[in-house]
């Protein structure tokens, strides 16, 4: 099938860009870094509107942000901090391109918008938080309909589609979702504490 054809190629070409990088012994943490200042180009992009070229740029942000974790496979460079480091970046990238579209709407003075992006916003800094916190009490925390590839995909669709304010209703909603049902599924997951099972005798009066 013509999808199955892309795929391999796409992925043909993603491997020839991870040898050339780990033939140069690039560091995945400068891909990673170079990831968040595209990131700055794509809030910039929203900010002035152009919404659908703030969507290619995310495209190619999306490509640093495979490359840096690939490389590292590759070159066998990965750490602890790497992926401690690559987490926290991502966050920024988050939040940075969503304020290129609180800048875009408070231009366009439409207050409600500002406030529905910064309910995603909400969404996607707690979505990672809760399941971090989560998985310092149990084993796995991954429930959910929202996380940051989709979140990532959705925002591409909404900058090229011209469907933008649809995509943060979406976004709002099953983000914030996502985070309450993991505060249900961890507490789920935790052991209750046991209930006595009478009250104990009042101490007698002198």
């Amino acid at each position: 099938m013509l999808s199955d054809v892309i795929g391999k190629a796409g992925k043909c070409i993603l491997d020839g860009i991870v040898r050339v990088l780990s033939l140069f012994h690039v560091n995945p943490n400068i891909l990673t870094f170079t990831g968040v200042l595209i990131s700055f180009w794509a809030a910039f992009e929203f900010g002035y509107g152009n919404l659908f070229r703030g969507g290619l740029v995310i495209i190619l942000a999306g490509l640093f942000d495979m490359l840096d974790g690939e490389v590292a496979r590759v070159s066998q460079s990965a750490t602890k901090f790497g992926a401690f480091y690559d987490s926290v970046i991502d966050r920024y990238s988050d939040v940075i391109i969503l304020q290129g579209l609180v800048v875009y709407y408070a231009r366009q003075q439409s207050l409600g918008y500002v406030v529905l992006v910064g309910v995603v916003v909400m969404g996607a800094v707690l979505t990672s938080y809760t399941r971090a916190r989560a998985e310092s009490l149990i084993p796995k925390c991954k429930v959910g309909f929202m996380e940051r590839p989709e979140r990532i995909v959705l925002l591409i669709i909404g900058g090229l589609s011209g469907r933008m304010e649809a995509v943060l209703w979406v976004l709002a909603v099953l983000g914030n979702w996502t985070v309450f049902d993991r505060i249900y599924y961890t507490w789920k997951q935790l052991p209750k504490p046991s209930r006595p099972l009478g009250r104990p005798a009042a101490p007698a009066r002198p």
